[in-house]
């Protein structure tokens, strides 16, 4: 069994190294042009899928958007969760990650961005940016929606969610791909490869590479590789990596 896990291509809030979470910026041009190699990639190494899964966000619902279209699969069905959403950085949303690790430290940004169960500020629940205000989410119970998540939450969403609905799909021999954001991902890759709190936290998910993975009938993890090559996507990772760091 295949699973593509994909994250969004470069967002707005990425190019201008700001805290998104649940923030709904769109992608930028560098972003567009990363699903488009995506989808060109996936086509080209004879990829082909059953049904697609996103989140409500729509950095996600794009990238896949224009990946189906490099594979002339529009048409597949799409299944959208907020439970696939990015980690919600509670009151560090909209904030620059350079000047906020120039005013509280690097190390402390770094705890925020890629601790594994300490949670951002929270927001109010009267805040403009809480996902209580929101339209997207107004079928939703309020008291489930986060004001802050650390990366522990974000599994105790996400996890059960796979468990529940694309695990399901893959074993009646469905091919998926799931087009997510960096810590939504991070929680999929920590459940995967069985990885410690301490582990998953040096773990980076470059935008717009597909990482593909492969199990056994027990769901275990046979392989896993990223369709792209290495200086690619050492370039990514890196930048990655460097976004919670002082100028």
């Amino acid at each position: 069994m295949k699973l593509v896990l994909i994250r969004h291509g470069e967002s707005e809030w990425n190019k201008e190294n700001r805290f998104t979470g649940w923030t709904d910026v769109d992608l930028s041009d560098t972003g567009r042009a990363e699903a488009a190699q995506a989808g060109d990639a996936l086509r080209e190494g004879g990829f082909d899928f059953d049904v697609c899964y996103t989140s409500y966000l729509k950095r996600a619902m794009h990238t896949l958007g224009i990946v189906l279209a490099r594979m002339d699969r529009e048409w597949l069905p799409v299944v959208k969760s907020w439970k696939l959403n990015e980690r919600h950085y509670g009151a560090l949303q909209g904030l620059n990650k350079s000047e906020t690790a120039a005013q509280y430290g690097e190390d402390q940004v770094k705890i925020w961005r890629r601790s594994f169960d300490i949670q951002p500020p929270s927001l109010t629940e009267e805040d403009g940016r809480s996902p209580r205000h929101s339209a997207q989410y107004r079928d939703e119970p309020p008291e489930i929606l986060p004001l802050t998540e650390s990366l522990k939450d974000t599994i105790a969403r996400t996890v059960p969610f796979f468990e529940e609905a694309v695990k399901k799909d893959m074993q009646a021999g469905k091919r998926v791909i799931i087009a997510a954001h960096g810590n939504s991902l991070r929680a999929l890759v920590k459940y995967f490869d069985g990885l410690t709190d301490a582990e998953i936290i040096d773990v980076n998910i470059p935008t717009g590479i597909p990482l593909i993975y492969e199990f056994d009938d027990d769901f275990k993890v046979v392989s896993k590789r990223y369709l792209a090559d290495e200086a690619a996507l050492g370039e990514k990772m890196s930048s990655v990596a460097n976004q919670g760091k002082s100028k």
